[in-house]
């Protein structure tokens, strides 16, 4: 039975995720920021503990309570909590910026250094980290957000080559539109950090808030967490996982373009994303 400790399992990719793997049978933590969703989360039969990313404290805390249910024993950690800032780089406070890298990789970095001790000793282990096409190229309005996943890249891209003696094995995902709270969550982050109102681009914002606030996909495109979670089953059960598993349309043309594409030209394509 395979030992995993998922973050960020409230609702959307890292719920599913752990719903699908305990029933294949995975002895499946999952960590949630809430306590209340840590409670919904053991009623429904999963194994849940509070972790919020942001705090050390929390993290180490909610590891301890975690390897307690895993009976000390780890195989993989899927990083996935994750919160996406929105506002133009003018607009954006520093304490704001500060707090996307807090959650989306300080708290990654700490949590994987408390998980690594153990897969070393084991001499196993898999690691991916959920990351997302906003990793890969840039769009206007989500520089706090492209920064921690441009960052995490180059991170776990070290961190694999770091690993690369040893037998533990590190993943990639990147997703693009994923049906998710993640625009909900979005809208709320954004309204309480940026003053919109005040600024050049408050027209820009209208439609900004407009889009997070919809209940409809926004992309065709958009697919359903199911579709991270068979990459992800892949990277931890594969003899040969991906350094990167691309998914939805837009993550797979987007890594195409970035690579084969003038910057002048792949800026103007992204210019057309919108707010």
């Amino acid at each position: 039975m395979t030992h995993i400790l998922i973050t960020g399992c409230s609702s959307g990719i890292g719920l599913r995720c752990a719903q699908l793997l305990l029933q294949r049978g995975y002895h499946v933590v999952a960590a949630c920021r809430q306590p209340h969703d840590v409670e919904r989360l053991q009623q429904q039969g999963i194994m849940s503990v509070q972790m919020d990313l942001s705090s050390q404290h929390s993290i180490e805390s909610g590891f301890q309570a975690a390897m307690t249910y895993l009976d000390g024993h780890i195989d993989a950690l899927f990083n996935n909590a994750a919160y996406g800032q929105t506002g133009a780089i003018e607009d954006l406070p520093t304490e704001a910026l500060r707090a996307q890298f807090e959650t989306n990789l300080f708290g990654w970095h700490h949590l994987i250094r408390l998980v690594l001790p153990h897969m070393l000793a084991q001499n196993h282990g898999r690691i991916i980290q959920d990351s997302s096409v906003l990793g890969l190229v840039a769009l206007c309005y989500r520089g706090a957000y492209c920064a921690s996943k441009f960052a995490l890249e180059g991170y776990t891209d070290t961190l694999r080559l770091e690993l690369a003696s040893t037998p533990i094995r590190i993943s990639l995902i990147e997703p693009g539109p994923i049906n998710s709270q993640f625009r909900h969550n979005a809208k709320v982050i954004f309204e309480q950090t940026i003053q919109w109102q005040q600024s050049r681009h408050k027209d820009n914002y209208q439609a900004t808030l407009q889009r997070l606030g919809s209940e409809q996909p926004l992309n065709r495109h958009t697919l359903q967490p199911e579709a991270v979670y068979r990459c992800l089953l892949h990277a931890l059960e594969s003899s040969h996982p991906k350094h990167r598993y691309y998914v939805t349309r837009p993550t797979k043309y987007v890594a195409l373009l970035r690579r084969i594409l003038p910057s002048i030209w792949l800026d103007r394509i992204l210019l057309k994303g919108g707010a």
